[in-house]
């Protein structure tokens, strides 16, 4: 049976209330409507004022095939392609400074679609943000590019020795990355407030990466705009380019618990161990807590494991929204988290658990599969060891003396009927923000 267009589009119409762009905060859909609209109506504007040559359709079609045969490879890696940068602004940056400005804008929109259809498909709103962002963008680089050729007089081709044409690229390409940062960064956090910018866009790889992309693309660009045939000899050094990235981003995901997003057990020890060796150093103060999450079996018997699942990812949430950037938070067992806090003494350790505690234990969880299952109800104890200029000398101030201290804490608040926060200092268990205090001035 085919339905006809009216039906289709009342169909259409019908479904559009259940789209999960409309699940995020009413600023962040507005946002997301604005970047779109102000993309389209660029789109339709620079059409209009600068068509596109003839000529200028043959080098495009050669991008877009060298574009689309690397989300071929990106599939074929097992990759994902998603908000994260790659390496399509090697092919992408060209268009913009060699050819007219509305194919700099349309450039992204067919390698967006073709990685939905074959990597990864994602919820049709955030193809389409994404595709604003990088068209926007690239019309942004486009258009500096421009105006500083139009202001130094640099020709449409570079010459030999054409530095100040490399030098425009350049600049352009630094405002390229600069605007679809500063788009995409809004986007992230509303999507997710406890997302960290630092560690998802800000980290010392992603830089390398972005400025290794930039440099490629802005060599190819000139490569391309002195013979349109390079292209051929581009396309293997920008495999070799991806291959490389990719084994960045394999040594990244084996620092990561897959099922929480947070540090793997042995790369928390191996960072937690450096930062206990540079408190003792220092005779900087350090905290370190042991969270276990209370009767976490009852939720997987009654609810399933994809739901303890859920549960485990939720309570990650949690860690980021209380947790500094520099603090190391990891999964330390099957229910169990470790969290390293420097420069921090006992008493605030304590107030930093105590707001952690206390959040989950009136936060309920959505963590079923179907609408007639209420959220689940979880609460954690919390076992906190304190790094003290005592502690440090009597004890060597190790790391595994640390974890057995937060251990003989985390017991104790278990004993003492879970869902509590208890904090060992010396050999002194105690809870409570006054006992604590007494302690440290003692």
């Amino acid at each position: 049976m085919h339905l006809g267009p009216g039906l289709r589009v009342r169909e259409w119409l019908r479904a559009v209330p259940g789209w999960p762009v409309w699940q995020h905060p009413g600023w962040l859909v507005a946002y997301i409507l604005t970047v779109t609209g102000g993309y389209l109506v660029a789109i339709g504007v620079t059409g209009v004022l600068a068509p596109v040559p003839v000529h200028d359709l043959l080098l495009f079609g050669g991008l877009l095939l060298c574009s689309a045969v690397t989300v071929e490879l990106t599939r074929r890696a097992g990759d994902s392609i998603g908000f994260t940068s790659h390496i399509f602004g090697v092919w992408e940056l060209p268009v913009a400074i060699l050819l007219s400005p509305v194919l700099a804008l349309l450039v992204p929109i067919p390698r967006v679609v073709l990685a939905q259809l074959r990597v990864r498909k994602l919820p049709i709103h955030r193809r389409v943000f994404s595709t604003a962002v990088i068209g926007l963008s690239l019309g942004a680089a486009s258009l500096v590019f421009h105006a500083m050729g139009h202001g130094l007089g640099l020709a449409a081709q570079p010459a030999l020795r054409g530095s100040w044409w490399v030098l425009a690229v350049a600049a352009a390409a630094v405002v390229q990355l600069a605007i679809n940062l500063a788009l995409v960064l809004p986007a992230i956090k509303g999507s997710d407030p406890a997302a960290r910018l630092r560690e998802t866009v800000m980290t010392r790889e992603v830089a390398q990466n972005d400025l290794a992309e930039l440099c490629v693309a802005v060599l190819v660009t000139f490569a391309i705009a002195v013979s349109p045939l390079t292209i051929v000899f581009a396309l293997p050094f920008v495999t070799l380019l991806q291959r490389s990235l990719r084994h960045g981003q394999l040594v990244a995901a084996s620092r990561i618990d897959s099922k929480t997003g947070l540090l793997n057990a042995g790369t928390w020890e191996r960072e937690a161990g450096a930062e206990v060796a540079r408190a003792v150093r220092t005779r900087t103060p350090l905290a370190l807590a042991l969270v276990d999450i209370d009767h976490f079996k009852a939720v997987n018997d009654a609810y399933g494991h994809l739901a303890g699942d859920k549960a485990l990812k939720a309570i990650s949430r949690t860690f980021r929204i209380f947790l500094r950037e520099y603090d190391l938070v990891g999964r330390f067992g099957g229910e169990e988290f470790a969290v390293l806090l420097p420069h921090t003494k006992a008493l605030d350790a304590f107030g930093i658990a105590e707001r952690i505690r206390e959040h989950l234990a009136h936060t309920p969880l959505d963590v079923a599969d179907s609408a007639d299952q209420g959220p689940v109800r979880v609460t954690v104890s919390m076992g906190v060891a304190a790094l003290g200029t005592n502690w440090s000398t009597r004890t060597g101030g190790q790391l595994t003396d640390l974890l057995a201290a937060a251990d003989r804490a985390l017991y104790q608040a278990k004993r003492a009927g879970r869902n509590q926060v208890c904090v060992i200092t010396d050999t002194t268990v105690v809870t409570g923000p006054s006992q604590v205090s007494r302690l440290e001035r003692a």
